[in-house]
């Protein structure tokens, strides 16, 4: 085999190759077929070859791919905003090339809306363990992500300083809903602690992602948590790179609970795939400072707002809109977790299902740690399904997750088929763990 110079994700390991996808399948160049159950990153939202996507990418390329965001707006991006305006009243949209950027976007946004207020001591930014926001650097510091934070840490800012809202493994030994929310009244604990004055804002994913496997806080955390942020005056970013276009059955997550955060930020399934694409959304009470001062948002990138990548994203967000999908991606979730409860049943590893929409986790019990997830992903792909590795455990380290996070428009069916793969790979590596 000739040698490879790409960097791959684990340098020396095999990888297939991929040759097409259509639908919720990928085929690699041996004709292995497998069916996407996690949408790749969580991204592919409406699957592989959608035709009515493609077709609005080449159309545009046939006019224009690429212009610079301070030479040129273009139509596209300005549709894409006004699109993204009308789904979530978000009236600013600041468009990026992954989550991390947007995430790093936030936050220097949060900053800046203070700046301009001569406000300057509120910089600090606050987060929770068991997150992940970004591999960059401001990202990654308000990531509480142990693993992907170890190699950088004398790098990174300290602001995971919140425990996460983890019922199943309670930080504090405590039960829902005798805690009385204490994993949210922490925030308010810290807030107090380091001074209102010095912070800035305060970041969480509304449902735990890579770092936790699809943990969904208690009922009431959201609206508390806004309500403590409103009375020390921070502002609240909500992540919603994994959970946001739909993920959970809602366009933004954050919808399910009543609650508007000051930001948000959006990926993966803006362009579900098709094209690189994210997003910082913005209300007029973080930009109207900026708007009456220096008129400038101090961020930017140099693909930010290309019309390639936006015209990907607005026929992907027509698309779902024209297909009604979101409104299905409820009963279809409920569906799946049923289907996953009766595999928990016939594994007793299996400690938890839990998740929104069509953003499930599957927890392994206690003790089983990584390298059994690691098993079941290689076992998955053997058997023709691709599953997301999660971490789990108070720790972060020690715990076992997966992810199943299929397609938007995957049938019952699909779902079906993707049980029955799993239910295989999951035999298959109790068997050798066993061993």
């Amino acid at each position: 085999m000739l040698r490879s110079h790409l960097i791959k994700p684990l340098i020396g390991e095999y990888y297939p190759t991929i040759d097409y996808g259509k639908g919720i399948y990928l085929y690699d160049d041996s004709g292995q077929e497998y069916i996407d159950a996690c949408s790749g990153a969580v991204t592919a939202n409406l699957g592989h070859g959608m035709e009515d996507i493609l077709q609005s990418i080449v159309q545009q390329g046939n006019k224009v791919a690429f212009v610079y965001r301070s030479q040129f707006s273009n139509q596209p991006a300005e549709e894409l905003a006004a699109f993204l305006y009308e789904k979530t009243g978000y009236a600013w949209s600041f468009f990026v090339n992954s989550g991390s950027e947007a995430v790093e976007t936030a936050i220097k946004i949060a900053i800046q809306h203070w700046q301009e207020q001569g406000r300057s001591s509120k910089t600090r930014i606050l987060s929770r363990w068991l997150s992940y926001h970004g591999i960059t650097m401001g990202a990654l510091s308000a990531s509480g992500h142990p693993v992907r934070r170890e190699r950088f840490d004398s790098h990174l800012g300290d602001w995971p300083t919140v425990e996460p809202p983890y019922c199943l493994r309670c930080p504090f030994g405590k039960e829902y809903p005798s805690c009385g929310l204490f994993c949210a009244d922490q925030l308010d604990t810290m807030i107090r602690r380091i001074g209102s004055d010095q912070i800035a804002a305060f970041v969480a994913e509304p449902v735990i992602g890579a770092a936790g496997g699809a943990i969904v806080p208690p009922k009431g955390y959201e609206k508390r948590i806004r309500e403590i942020c409103d009375h020390h005056d921070i502002l609240y970013i909500s992540d919603e790179v994994m959970t946001g276009c739909g993920r959970t059955g809602t366009f933004l997550t954050l919808e399910q609970s009543g609650v508007e955060a000051d930001i948000v930020t959006i990926g993966k399934g803006l362009s579900a795939g098709y094209a690189p694409i994210a997003a910082t959304l913005v209300s007029d009470r973080v930009m109207n400072p900026v708007l009456s001062g220096s008129k400038v948002v101090m961020s930017g990138h140099t693909f930010s707002g290309n019309p390639l990548s936006a015209a990907a994203a607005l026929a992907v967000l027509k698309l779902i809109d024209k297909e009604d999908i979101i409104s299905q991606v409820e009963s279809k979730g409920t569906y799946m977790r049923n289907l996953l409860e009766k595999l928990k049943g016939e594994f007793p590893f299996i400690e938890e299902v839990r998740g929104k929409g069509l953003l499930i986790g599957l927890e392994m019990v206690e003790g089983a740690g990584s390298p059994f997830t690691s098993l079941i992903v290689k076992k998955g792909i053997q058997n023709g399904i691709l599953l997301y590795p999660a971490a789990a455990g108070v720790d972060g380290r020690s715990g076992s997750a997966i992810m199943i996070a299929p397609p938007l428009n995957s049938s019952k069916r699909d779902l079906e088929e993707i049980c029955l793969r799993l239910k295989a790979a999951l035999r298959e590596s109790a068997t050798e763990w066993k061993e």
